[in-house]
């Protein structure tokens, strides 16, 4: 092991080329590359590499340094309406009321802390989450293979590459076998790239044509290699593209929704804060105690709990979600599965049980081969991409391979549906070729028979043939057409123009039951609101049979030759009425998911494998499964810790009782907010004073926001969450239109039995209203919660708790020791009478009209 100085030096060393451009890194020799980098073939040592990372820092190309907990919460404080009450309230205690200025400092730190607390917990649990299913690399440490964290990389660090793999980091390629990688992400280019460890040096090569060099963000789609990193995080070519791609997506309905609530609160907020502003000046009262009412009355009427119910209600939801079994990597795709309309997915391990079997090898006529099997076998095992199901299958049985040497491949794509292998055995050198059994046929023009004979494949035979490749579909077997060529013992490569002139040997036929659950998940899908879309590779007669067994209607089917026919209005005019997709490529999915986006569906996608990305991508909420592929896994929103549907439709539940948990602190919000504008506009055109203290307002406030912690704890009611769930932006305007004005109508009668029946002057006012302010808004939220009547919902206890606690603490809080020095004086015992005969009046009427409002608004 080299002394602790020499690896100090290597990371000193290490910290020149991280700068180094895409040139320098494909034409400087290997052996100057692990000079520069300090490290050697075999990789870095666990010491090395963490110098490496306290220098380099994480391998994350859209890392921003997060800020420090204690500046995230002084930020709290950067709110105008915040600065301005405390500088107000500065102004207060020089003038020599300090009460009221250690009042209001007290309330806004524990408002502050409440705010950023509760949200800073909700965070740090969804990152936690988001840590478990955090991309591994197969990496060189301490002279062994070691899986780690990608955002563990250095520059030095020696890492390997299979087929399904999304690369790490900038790298510089030691090995490589049949390598092709996707770099659309940086080119544009939709096809596969090669790339070659033993490129010649190309001074001139740029991203896309360095072929020794691969690129962080790209992924692998066929072969093997062994590389070593030279660049990671903002280093990199894709930290290059660091700002275009931090640019925040186009806002959901959800956001956009919260975001125009916010605006609509906020104006209304303005005008009346100057409003009342102007009436107390204009009636000679103290401006800073007007000044200091205004303020505290649009920090109280501001919904500033509104983030931090959002992050809880999502981040208790991602929590819930990932104890049964899903990992929500983006908190805003909770709200788009509530919203999910429309879910496409593939068949195999959705409706199937994805335990594929070999069941039979056969030539053309139907008749058991174990030369078809011999052939398959030797394709699968020599196949250097990512092993399909199919090839596990072929490959769990016994077969001697020894004496047989791959020369070389043309990979599997989607576009060709098919993988080609050369490979020499006793000096003869043969090209087998498997894949889709209609395109094997079509390039074949010879068959064999299982007894070995050879001949012309006819139109007799081919017909045969193609009746047999149907009768197993019919039947619900998968099949893969296998072939062969015998090529020249000096044919050194494989390439595409090689795969014509075949002769067909047979297929292989497999059996991957179906779920006996995936009907009535389905079904229960269906009924909830969302339709399933199976969009699959499989022929048609294979899906319609998965279909029947488990008691599935087919309303309509699009083959991908028939889906490359149409045109985009076409198939628009087509989608909603059919559920089968078959022989579909991956950018004929893409095209499927982005018509139905336009159509104006939201629409999820599920799906594990490296063609399944792009639509991943598209979808509003893209699901994938632990054991998918990294750039599947990479490219979704949520991960599935179990491939089953029912899963899905349990986060579909929980989207939805997320969304309508925020809805709920909206309309609550909304309607008393409302009413307090109109309660505190009435009131200051008649009162000789202000109706309640800008401490008492600021109190109120306090412990309102206190009450409505529980509501992300709140369950729904099953009706509320029977249909997609998409925000209404004109429920929300109209319910706070209709039940704020409700609320003022019990604040004026208030007003008038303390003014007329107590005789209240200025204190006992305060009081009265504080209290029964404070008591309406807390209890209001039984009935607002429930579509219901409220006593046919039961809510959450520990609702009921808070309520209950911020009820007793109003009507306690005037007869404590603290009250007079709140401004409080204690009511007289009718008082009490009132405020009971009052709340359970306005709770009646809330009711009442509840129902009116929503029989007459049919909120979706």
């Amino acid at each position: 092991m080299r002394p602790r100085t020499t690896t100090r030096s290597s990371a000193k060393t290490a910290g020149t080329p991280i700068n180094i451009d895409t040139a320098a890194i494909a034409s400087e020799p290997l052996e100057r590359l692990f000079a520069q980098l300090g490290t050697r073939s075999t990789g870095l040592t666990s010491a090395e590499a963490e110098v490496l990372l306290s220098r380099y820092g994480f391998n994350d190309p859209a890392a921003t340094k997060r800020t420090p907990p204690w500046l995230q919460f002084l930020a709290r404080f950067r709110n105008p309406l915040v600065i301005i009450l405390l500088v107000a309230s500065g102004l207060s205690a020089m003038a020599g009321d300090l009460a009221s200025f250690l009042i209001v400092i007290t309330i806004v730190a524990l408002s502050t802390t409440l705010d950023f607390v509760q949200e800073f917990r909700a965070h740090d649990a969804v990152d936690a989450l988001r840590r478990s299913v955090a991309l591994d690399a197969a990496v060189r440490r301490d002279g062994a293979t070691q899986t780690i964290p990608v955002r563990e990389l250095v520059p030095g660090d020696v890492i390997e590459l299979i087929a399904g793999d999304l690369v790490p980091a900038d790298a510089r390629l030691i090995d490589s076998r049949d390598l092709f990688v996707n770099q659309a992400l940086l080119t544009g280019e939709p096809y596969p790239a090669e790339k070659h460890a033993d490129q010649p040096p190309d001074a001139d090569s740029t991203d896309g044509a360095a072929v020794n060099v691969v690129f962080a963000g790209t992924s692998v789609i066929s072969g093997t290699a062994t590389a070593l990193i030279c660049r990671t995080g903002r280093a990199t070519s894709l930290g290059g593209l660091a700002a275009s791609l931090a640019e925040k997506p186009p806002a959901t309905a959800f956001t956009v929704g919260i975001r125009r609530f916010g605006l609509l609160i906020l104006r209304f907020t303005i005008l009346l804060v100057l409003f009342v502003l102007a009436i107390n000046l204009a009636f000679h009262r103290p401006a800073l105690e007007s000044l200091l009412f205004a303020l505290a009355l649009a920090v109280g009427l501001t919904p500033e709990l509104l983030p931090m119910v959002i992050t809880i209600t999502l981040s208790r939801s991602a929590i819930e979600l990932a104890r049964r079994k899903v990992i929500v990597k983006r908190l805003a795709a909770i709200h788009d599965l509530g919203a999910m309309d429309i879910l496409c997915t593939d068949k195999t391990g959705t409706l199937t049980e994805a335990k594929i079997e070999l069941v039979r090898v056969i030539d053309g006529a139907g008749a058991e081969s174990r030369a078809a099997f011999a052939y398959a076998y030797l394709n699968s095992k020599f196949e250097s991409g990512m092993k399909s199901p199919l090839d596990d299958a072929i490959l769990a049985r016994p077969f001697d391979a020894s004496g047989w040497l791959k020369i070389d491949e043309v990979p599997f794509d989607f576009e060709r549906r098919r993988v080609s292998v050369l490979v020499e055995h006793q000096g003869q050198r043969q090209l087998i070729v498997k894949g889709a059994p209609e395109d094997i046929l079509r390039l074949s023009t010879d068959c064999e028979t299982a007894s070995g004979d050879r001949g012309p494949l006819d139109d007799e035979q081919r017909g045969t043939f193609l009746k047999t490749f149907e009768e197993l579909g019919s039947n619900g077997y998968r099949a893969l057409g296998v072939a062969v060529r015998e090529v020249e013992p000096t044919h050194r490569s494989a390439e595409l123009g090689d795969e014509s002139a075949l002769v067909f040997v047979g297929f292989a036929v497999f059996l991957d039951p179906p779920k006996a659950s995936a009907g009535a998940t389905t079904r229960a899908l269906a009924a909830a609101g969302v339709a399933v879309k199976v969009l699959t590779g499989d022929n048609e007669l294979v899906a319609r049979h998965v279909f029947g067994e488990i008691g599935l209607a087919v309303s309509g089917v699009l083959t991908g030759d028939q889906l490359s026919r149409l045109s985009q209005e076409a198939l628009l005019a087509q989608l909603p009425q059919v559920n089968l997709f078959c022989r579909v490529d991956p950018q004929q999915k893409l095209r499927v998911l982005l018509g139905l986006k336009r159509a104006g569906y939201v629409v999820g996608f599920m799906g594990d494998g490296i063609n399944d990305a792009p639509a991943l991508h598209a979808a509003d909420v893209g699901i994938s499964v632990d054991a998918g592929a990294e750039v599947a896994r990479d490219a979704a929103d949520l991960i599935l810790l179990e491939h089953d549907l029912s899963v899905v439709r349990e986060a579909v539940m929980y989207g939805r009782t997320t969304v309508r948990n925020v809805a709920k602190y909206i309309l609550m919000g909304s309607s008393s907010n409302f009413g307090n504008m109109f309660s505190m506009a009435g009131a200051a055109l008649f009162l000789p004073f202000l109706p309640m203290l800008p401490t008492q307002v600021l109190l109120n406030n306090l412990l309102y926001d206190v009450s409505q912690i529980a509501i992300p704890f709140d369950g729904v009611d099953s009706q509320d969450t029977d249909r997609p769930v998409r925000w209404d932006t004109r429920l929300i305007e109209r319910f706070m239109l209709v039940f704020g004005p409700l609320s003022s109508i019990f604040d004026f009668l208030t007003f008038y039995v303390l003014i007329r029946v107590f005789d209240a002057g200025e204190t006992l006012f305060h009081t009265g209203w504080f209290i029964e302010s404070l008591a309406t808004q807390v209890l209001v939220v039984f009935a607002i919660r429930t579509r219901r009547p409220f006593f046919r919902s039961r809510p959450h206890g520990f609702l009921v708790i808070l309520a209950a606690v911020i009820v007793m603490l109003a009507v306690l809080l005037p007869v404590s020791p603290l009250g007079p020095w709140l401004g409080f004086v204690a009511p007289a015992a009718p008082f009490f009478l009132y405020l009971i005969v009052a709340i359970v009046a306005y709770l009646a009427l809330v009711e009442a009209v509840k129902r009116l409002f929503y029989g007459v608004y049919r909120a979706p």
